[in-house]
């Protein structure tokens, strides 16, 4: 069981951005829209990937509302 932990992993990619109005609740920095591409890989082979929009800081990276 220990050695499947290594085989399987989950990377974000965020693909696309656009400013929004707003400010983070978390560090006081700018919000901005983006499209994030969500992929999980087993032996570096991804087998599943989604895409969504989701607010995020442009400071500190925090997503603030996620739209799945």
């Amino acid at each position: 069981m220990v050695c499947f932990c290594f085989l399987v992993d989950q990377r974000r990619k965020l693909t696309n951005t656009k400013p929004a109005a707003g400010t983070c609740s978390r560090c006081g920095g700018g919000a901005s829209v983006g499209d994030i591409k969500t992929i999980t890989r087993f032996c570096y082979v991804p087998f599943y990937w989604k895409s969504w929009k989701a607010i995020i800081c442009t400071f500190c990276g925090a997503i603030l509302k996620s739209y799945r």
